[in-house]
């Protein structure tokens, strides 16, 4: 096995499990839930996906702390990585101030959605909890990114198992109510996910200020500066609006276009989005284990290196993906059969779901390339541009396209997952040439006095 190969899987197989605990955690939801109907499984899997609205803006900007790291690892200058952990701790806490204010939102914005109003009000409580969250989710992501710039992407893991598991074991304990608990249905879910992701964030904060897994250890944040603090956010920034107005496009295009079909085709949908999540999971794992080493390769001055990266990790993430899209092919009633409850519910979810499953098998080799090349240009500093492509197409292109497919033309589910696939393969285009275009290779992310 080549060595660039052995290394790439051994960043990605702990960020594999470390990137896929929030997602497990809205998987899990919807799964456990399942017997309370597909209204508390479109409450859970909805609210899952819109709570991650209010994060994605903090959490894309975080990562930027990965690249960073990396290229001051590259350099040899580990040393200097501390400050941008708590560069990172610092825009979590900010985020997580940000979440509880915009709390007393949530109700109002959910009353101009077309859901039912059982679904609503249910999907209101469970957002409610879950923003208590944010704080810890994106700290976990801050914290997490760094050690990986490091090389270290065990830590990040660890941190994700305890909070899957936590997740899993509260929802046992409050959804039905065992174990002397009260049984809260689906706003046990929102408690039991808000206190597991508090407890994994614990683990890596406590690791962090011990200084284990091989990191320097903080005493006190020392040499931080409002200047380097403003280029996290200059690099950061646009990644995290471009996650976010991506994400709210979408979010537009669930809670708008796909909500108006009705509550089985809304939880069937959003099965097929919880499945994706953790299928995807793999090639986000091997694409930010693919970002890792080339930001290293540029730290050291070897940006010739990035592309033998990027093709391996290229072809990692496609094999994945096509692996899992020959999965959906032959058996999409088997997999949506893990979310469906009993009875006359549970055949129409699997009836309108099994073509959307089939059909979102198209897009994984575009999703699987996106991500790949995404990934690396970040790593590289290069956040504006390809944040700029991807909300002009999410926005002006595959929004616009979908309401007319599903809401004029009458597509149905059908059409609103083409129209997902076509985006996906135009996102995919236009990074391909920014990255064939080499202009990441002239930006320079560390300031010149680390150099």
């Amino acid at each position: 096995m080549p060595r660039r190969f052995r290394t790439l899987l051994a960043l990605a197989l702990p960020m594999v499990v470390a990137r896929a605990s929030q997602s497990v955690i809205t998987f899990a939801d919807a799964i456990q839930v399942r017997d309370l109907g597909p209204k508390a499984i479109a409450a859970t899997a909805t609210g899952g996906l819109n709570v991650m609205a209010f994060v994605v803006l903090a959490m894309g900007t975080v990562f930027i702390v990965q690249s960073f790291v990396a290229q001051l690892a590259g350099r040899g200058q580990r040393e200097q990585t501390t400050r941008f952990a708590w560069y990172g701790l610092a825009l979590a806490f900010a985020a997580g101030v940000v979440a509880i204010v915009l709390i007393p939102i949530v109700e109002p914005l959910l009353s101009f959605t077309g859901y039912s109003p059982g679904v609503r009000d249910a999907m209101a409580q469970y957002m409610a909890i879950r923003l208590l969250s944010v704080g810890a989710i994106v700290g976990a992501e801050a914290l997490g990114n760094w050690y990986g710039g490091l090389g270290n992407t065990w830590m990040q893991m660890i941190a994700g198992i305890i909070t899957m598991v936590c997740a899993v074991v509260l929802n046992w304990v409050l959804i039905g109510g065992h174990l002397g608990a009260p049984a809260m249905g689906v706003n046990g879910t929102a408690v039991a996910s808000t206190i597991a992701s508090f407890i994994g964030f614990g683990f890596l904060a406590i690791a962090f200020w011990r200084g284990w897994g091989g990191a320097p250890r903080p005493q006190q944040p020392r040499g931080l500066t409002w200047s380097e603090l403003r280029r996290v956010v200059r690099f950061g920034l646009p990644n995290g609006l471009n996650w976010f107005l991506e994400f709210a496009a979408f979010q537009i295009f669930v809670n708008f276009v796909i909500a108006g079909l009705g509550d089985t085709t809304v939880a069937a949908f959003n099965v097929v989005l919880a499945v994706n999540s953790i299928a995807f999971m793999p090639a986000f794992g091997l694409a930010s284990a693919g970002a890792i080493l080339a930001a290293q390769a540029i730290g050291r001055g070897a940006r010739d290196e990035v592309w033998q990266d990027v093709r391996l990790t290229l072809a990692c993430t496609i094999s994945w993906m096509v692996a899992v899209a020959s999965a959906y092919m032959f058996a999409p009633r088997h997999v949506l059969g893990w979310f469906a409850p009993e009875g006359v519910d549970s055949a129409q979810l699997i009836e309108v779901g099994s073509s959307m499953l089939v059909i979102s098998a198209l897009w994984q080799v575009f999703d699987a390339t996106g991500i790949t090349l995404a990934e690396t240009l970040r790593a590289a500093g290069d956040t504006s541009w390809p944040a700029k492509v991807r909300i002009l197409i999410a926005w002006f292109v595959f929004t616009p396209a979908a309401y007319v497919v599903v809401n004029l033309s009458h597509g149905g589910a059908v059409g609103a997952m083409l129209c997902l696939v076509g985006y996906l393969a135009l996102v995919a285009l236009a990074l391909g040439l920014r990255f064939r275009s080499g202009a990441w290779r002239s930006i320079e992310l560390i300031e010149p006095q680390l150099v």
